[in-house]
């Protein structure tokens, strides 16, 4: 079963990216939550989803360090990364790169880019 694991510490953004996936569950696509980056970094590692959506400013651990950990791990680095952040100066995204994010998206993004891109990575 494919998953999609959603993460941010804002419950109105968590809520908006699960209304956008949610249409895939008839897919078979699991998707499951985090509130913070050190939940979030224990749900790969039990779960290892296939795609997760990642907000940058967290509780905890950010989602660079999330990212970082996940990226530098070998039975996790295949797992894409898409960095959700308000942060879209150029540093913010290099350092996106440098950690080894697949895809940036700076908020407000495109509920129709979120699907679309869990699509492509799911092969759905």
């Amino acid at each position: 079963m494919p998953k999609v694991l959603i993460v941010d510490d804002e419950p109105h953004i968590r809520y908006l990216l699960e209304l956008t996936i949610e249409e895939l569950e008839a897919d078979g696509v699991l998707l499951l939550t985090a509130d913070n980056g050190e939940t979030a970094l224990e749900i790969i590692q039990a779960e290892k989803p296939e795609i997760v959506f990642l907000d940058v400013m967290m509780p905890k651990m950010s989602g660079f360090d999330v990212c970082n950990a996940v990226k530098s791990s070998p039975d996790l680095s295949d797992t894409y990364i898409v960095l959700l952040t308000a942060k879209g100066q150029e540093f913010d995204k290099q350092k996106g790169q440098d950690v080894g994010a697949d895809i940036y998206m700076t908020k407000p993004f495109n509920p129709d880019d979120v699907l679309n891109k869990a699509r492509e990575v799911l092969g759905l």
